[in-house]
């Protein structure tokens, strides 16, 4: 089983594609047809950090690519006006630390220097403010509690390196640029690129795919399929029609307007972080690369209409965006019932989508290939890898659903009908259940979402100290304890602070050079 036909581009498709390439080399045959017609969404500019896992397989280095995509580095979500207009917090990607055996945010319910949990408890957040790089001028890492690139951690998953580390920054860039840099990468390699639409789907008696039929290129035949047609499903959803699970129910998000706005960003300066704004009806992220912002208004077609929201946005960003075209997407929220059905696996957009409020929709193209090579068929087509590729996508998005569900349920925000509706929605029982849980104890590896997400205990408790709107008590065991050691925790933290805010260079400046 050695011949692949990817259907579709854009960032799933090349990501795909390069990935299986660097896997497996010449050992199979990739074919990916894409579209001339069918541009990508584009609305994921943004990643989480165990992205570096997905360029260091592919041999790449940051010089490399980054250039070549107009990438940035993100060292926290900023989330603005949530709790309440002019209040903001991070989500900073920083290892929890911990005193005696609890994490510094329970010391901090009881005992913080001040009311920015996000300050006294990391580094990351005052590094952020002052708009600064990761890297110092020479290229050196900041000072974190982690080991880059130790031997140990080479080879490994996203879902096998969580927890054993953290590494202090994700990446912002312009998809296209990235699609277009791993095409390049991809034919390099020997992937067969083919620009042409398909018309039918060929199945067998059993409802196997053994090809498509182009426009221009006659039929393409393989073993196995890869869909990454977007939201249209082309292959999964619709030629074999597997059911589409909405998550609408619990995320009412179902649309977005997006604009990319030419900036000079020496003049504006980079704040390493992607910003999501709450609005009246949803919420505006900031996405800054090195010559341009991306922007875009989230929202519900429910509460908003396409116009208002375009307006919104404009407004948002000012006089820049007055001649930038505006791009309106339709979002189709939840995930397939399966990714992988019969000889098909579903990748990206098809597979399935939640608002891109976390940055989700990269890490889950990446987390779905890192899987598909774990459980890569033989000839017999043994079931069980579909199972188990099922089973960990299925997982991957119904345990990031619930984290989204947590930053409504748990912002304090209530001035709009939109805002006093994310308290009575629905929400899943097993969520409800964990938020009473966590009134009493902070998140931890027992009570969050148990199967692998991506996401940490310590990303939910960023989200409900920063939200306000759900009432969090320290552990009544800190009332026993000395509180000393968390004291000096807090102003060592203070002090590596003030020193690295004196000796990081400026994004910007570093990026330049």
């Amino acid at each position: 089983l050695n011949n692949v036909v990817i259907v579709g581009g854009g960032t799933a498709g090349w990501m795909t594609a390069s990935y299986l390439k660097a896997a497996f080399g010449d050992r199979i045959d990739i074919t990916l047809v894409e579209s001339g017609h069918i541009g990508a969404v584009g609305v994921g500019e943004a990643t989480f950090s165990d992205i570096r896992h997905f360029f260091e397989f592919l041999g790449l280095k940051e010089k490399d690519w980054m250039p070549a995509c107009n990438a940035t580095y993100k060292l926290a979500v900023r989330f603005e006006n949530w709790r309440e207009k002019g209040h903001y917090f991070y989500h900073p990607f920083e290892q929890m630390r911990s005193v005696n055996g609890f994490p510094l945010t329970d010391w901090w319910l009881k005992q913080g220097p001040t009311d920015r949990f996000d300050k006294d408890c990391f580094v990351m957040a005052s590094v952020i403010d002052a708009g600064l790089s990761p890297r110092h001028q020479d290229g050196t890492l900041i000072d974190q509690p982690f080991d880059e690139g130790a031997d140990e951690m080479q080879g490994l998953t996203m879902s096998e390196h969580q927890g054993k580390t953290q590494f202090p920054y994700a990446y912002q860039f312009e998809a296209a640029l990235l699609a277009k840099y791993l095409t390049k990468y991809s034919v390099e390699r020997g992937v067969k690129h083919i620009v042409d639409d398909v018309r039918e789907v060929s199945l067998d008696d059993r409802g196997w795919i053994t090809g498509v039929r182009t426009g221009e290129h006659g039929d393409l035949t393989g073993d196995l399929f890869i869909d990454c047609t977007g939201f249209r499903g082309l292959l999964l959803n619709q030629a074999l029609e597997e059911p589409f699970i909405s998550y609408q129910d619990t995320l009412p998000n179902d649309s977005a307007v997006a604009l990319q706005v030419p900036m000079d960003m020496e003049r504006r300066g980079i704040l390493p972080c992607t910003t999501a704004t709450a609005q009246d009806a949803g919420w505006i992220w900031t996405i800054p690369l090195t010559g341009r912002v991306g922007t875009g208004y989230v929202y519900a077609k429910d509460y908003l209409s396409p116009e208002e929201a375009e307006r919104t946005l404009r407004e948002f960003v000012g006089p820049a965006a007055a001649d930038v075209e505006a791009n309106h997407i339709r979002m189709r929220i939840g995930r397939s019932r399966n990714s992988w059905v019969k000889n098909c696996v579903a990748i990206g957009l098809s597979s399935g989508f939640v608002e891109p409020l976390e940055s989700t929709g990269i890490f889950f193209i990446h987390h779905a290939i890192e899987q598909l090579v774990k459980n890569f068929p033989a000839a017999d087509w043994n079931s069980m890898h579909r199972d188990l590729y099922n089973s960990a996508v299925s997982h991957v998005m119904d345990g990031v659903r619930e984290f989204l569900v947590l930053h409504y349920v748990a912002a304090k925000r209530n001035d709009t009908q939109y805002w006093r509706d994310t308290k009575t929605r629905k929400i899943p029982d097993s969520l409800a259940e964990r938020i009473e849980k966590w009134k009493v104890q902070l998140p931890d590896s027992e009570t969050v979402y148990p199967y692998y997400h991506g996401l940490p205990p310590y990303s939910y408790m960023c989200i409900l100290l920063g939200m306000g709107g759900i009432e969090l008590k320290p552990s009544p065991a800190l009332a026993l304890a000395d509180g000393g050691a968390a004291q000096r925790e807090f102003e060592q933290i203070r002090n590596k602070t003030q020193r690295l805010t004196e000796v990081l260079p400026k994004a910007y400046d570093y990026f330049t050079q």
